[in-house]
């Protein structure tokens, strides 16, 4: 009776503490959009990179690689660190970070340069995530998959600004019109600090007397069972960005390639794709919460996959339209396949964010170089109607166990 009443009395605290707690969520979102406006900037200035450089379309998916190992690579030992010490001002350090490789890309004169620029704002991406979604996290007040969402919209709102600032602001005036994105890194610093003071003094809290996930999900599941899920989780997230890879590195060409679009516009329909990923990443969070994650992860990945198969066979219109159904339907996976990766490891959230975040970038780097490479030997149309087939291994979140009815609530969540 003791714990349900001081239970009870956690619960009506955070309801007082609803406003500051939103307010959190709204700022580490804002500060997700900023990281990854920038970091989508990459991306988007390819085939001025490849133009101004004179560079195939492997050495574009080195380029990309450069970045996403740095991040993945980074962010489980970030995660792991921050578990057992936490870092309220790293996030804000990190986006110092990023500030450094922006400023240095705008000037890089060499393939080198590039490829140190790119990894300073990975490295800036590696130390970010995973206190990031610790905090939204904490900020949660128990709906968790939500708090993921909310915090995950604001990157992919961001990966999906930086074609449109590309067509816009670089391609007419030039690489060193990025230096102007130093700007939102410096908003980012501003942010993030004032965030590092609520985790700071959050962090002081006494911890809840409330139920204890761990007891909840290690009593059902036992190590092999969860090993064998985040195996699985591990193979799904590897189709999605491996298909993401393609489609957030190569589109551009592909839609320039197949239909002779100017590069502008190329731009604007990548932008199109991004949008619908983040209108994909918003929905899929909540949509755990209320019906289970595990049925959210099975859809989002296999249900992909007619639109995948029809993509590189039909005209522009319907391409535009397909990409729309792909980003929203691939997209709503990642909440939910983080939040039940916590849900099976309680207690190692950073921990799990980076091992999670890093192997997504990891795989998106990856899937980079390896289809940059089949592209230089093949076409891009062949590496779009290889990866169409990816959404198959969505099947095996069948075998995945259901944490549905069997994780008890958790009032706070640090």
């Amino acid at each position: 009776m003791a714990v349900e009443a001081e239970t009870s009395q956690n619960a009506a605290a955070g309801v007082k503490r609803g406003g500051a707690v939103i307010g959190i969520l709204s700022a580490i979102s804002l500060s997700h959009l900023l990281n990854d406006t920038i970091q989508s900037l990459v991306p988007a200035i390819y085939p001025v990179l490849k133009d101004g450089f004179h560079l195939d379309f492997g050495q574009i998916g080195l380029i990309t690689l450069a970045f996403n190992l740095t991040a993945s690579l980074l962010q489980p030992a970030v995660g792991l660190y921050t578990d057992k010490h936490p870092q309220p001002f790293s996030l804000a350090v990190g986006m110092g970070v990023t500030l450094s490789g922006v400023v240095l890309l705008s000037m890089a004169h060499s393939f080198g340069m590039i490829v140190l620029a790119v990894s300073l704002i990975g490295t800036g991406s590696a130390i970010f995530h995973p206190e990031s979604s610790r905090v939204a996290r904490m900020a949660s007040g128990g709906r968790h998959g939500f708090a993921q969402s909310f915090f995950q919209v604001g990157g992919n709102v961001g990966s999906s600004l930086g074609p449109l600032l590309a067509a816009f602001i670089v391609l007419p005036y030039g690489q060193p019109s990025l230096a102007w994105f130093s700007l939102i890194a410096l908003t980012g610093i501003i942010v993030l600090t004032r965030v590092g003071f609520w985790y700071r003094n959050e962090g002081r809290r006494p911890k809840a007397a409330a139920v204890s996930l761990a007891a909840g999900v290690e009593a059902i599941f036992s190590r092999g069972t969860v090993a064998r899920a985040i195996g699985i989780l591990i193979v799904l997230i590897f189709s999605k960005y491996f298909y993401m890879a393609a489609m957030g590195s190569y589109y551009t060409f592909f839609i320039i390639e197949k239909f002779g679009v100017s590069v502008r516009d190329a731009q604007l329909y990548l932008f199109v794709f991004l949008g619908a990923v983040a209108l994909g990443t918003f929905v899929g969070g909540p949509m755990g919460d209320r019906f289970g994650r595990k049925y959210v992860i099975w859809f989002s990945i296999l249900g992909v996959l007619p639109f995948t198969l029809i993509l590189p066979h039909v005209n522009l219109f319907w391409t535009v339209v397909s990409s729309v159904a792909i980003g929203i339907i691939l997209a709503s996976a990642f909440s939910s396949i983080l939040v039940y990766a916590q849900e099976l490891m309680p207690g190692k959230v950073g921990t799990i964010s980076g091992l999670f975040f890093g192997f997504a970038f990891g795989m998106g780097g990856l899937g980079a170089a390896v289809l940059g490479q089949l592209a230089d030997h093949t076409s891009i149309r062949f590496v779009f109607n290889l990866c169409s087939f990816l959404p198959l291994l969505g099947i095996l979140a069948a075998f995945l166990p259901n944490t549905r009815r069997k994780t008890p609530v958790v009032v706070k969540d640090q």
